[in-house]
């Protein structure tokens, strides 16, 4: 599926961290994937216009400081792991049943953020996950309301829940599907990986943004559950492997482009 100059462009400028982005490249970037150089150009000029990245001279583009938040809260994947810690079954709870929902733009966040989060509704209103992340309730606050959380909802924590309201909390998340998505995802990055060399520099480039944009994106959303609701090992190995494939990828897009600016890199984030 071809992606949006859009999610293309604002892929590179987070991949390229502080780095700008130079129309000339957004153009030859969105030219692997068949988009126009008027679509592209007119897409610059939109992000602009939403506050999503600035002119930092004419023609060269960089992410605006909330934008920089974001793609580095999106860029944290790679150390998702170390943010665990072990699980004493206690959960961390997040009540927004008062808050409204007639902001259709407040509400896409507020699913968003706590979609990000691994939250799950248990009640009407009523959302959880474990409390197995480092820095515990503060912490999960802290990240639920810099993703987009309204700052009324209620985040607290929960130990005693009745045994009834326990066993469908430990039942909220497909353990299966996220194992089997895991050794799914890990098997195309592999096979991926083993045949990269073979590929014209282009088509390398393509495969590795639209493959890693997905496995990127999987990760991304990870509830990171702890290993008494899901395979840790499975979830590892996932993740390792991912790691070499965004390392094999960062170098396929280096060498594209080094000719023309010297410094992109993959754009391989969400």
């Amino acid at each position: 599926m071809k992606p949006s100059a859009r999610r293309l462009i604002m892929n590179l400028l987070a991949a390229a961290a502080d780095w700008p982005l130079t129309a000339g490249n957004a153009v030859r970037a969105c030219r692997l994937f068949g988009v126009s150089e008027s679509s592209t150009r007119v897409t610059l000029g939109r992000l602009a216009a939403e506050g999503l990245i600035e002119a930092r001279e004419r023609g060269v583009y960089q992410l605006t400081p909330h934008a920089r938040r974001m793609a580095e809260d999106v860029r944290g994947w790679r150390h998702a792991l170390k943010q665990l810690k072990a699980w004493k079954g206690h959960w961390v709870g997040v009540q927004v049943a008062h808050l409204g929902r007639s902001d259709r733009a407040a509400l896409r966040r507020r699913e968003r953020a706590l979609a990000r989060t691994g939250c799950r509704e248990l009640e009407r209103g009523l959302y959880l996950r474990p409390d197995n992340l480092r820095g515990g309730v503060a912490a999960v606050r802290e990240r639920l309301h810099q993703r987009g959380l309204d700052a009324d909802a209620m985040v607290f924590g929960m130990r005693e829940l009745d045994d009834e309201r326990t066993a469908r909390a430990r039942t909220l998340w497909d353990s299966k599907r996220l194992v089997a998505d895991y050794r799914r995802v890990r098997r195309e990055l592999s096979d991926w990986l083993a045949r990269a060399h073979r590929l014209e520099p282009e088509e390398a480039a393509r495969e590795a943004f639209l493959l890693g944009d997905r496995a990127i994106r999987q990760m991304v959303f990870d509830p990171l559950l702890p290993a008494e609701l899901t395979d840790a090992d499975e979830r590892r190995a996932f993740f390792e492997v991912l790691l070499e494939y965004d390392r094999r990828g960062h170098e396929i897009w280096t060498r594209l482009y080094r000719n023309a600016s010297g410094w992109l890199e993959l754009p391989g984030e969400i």
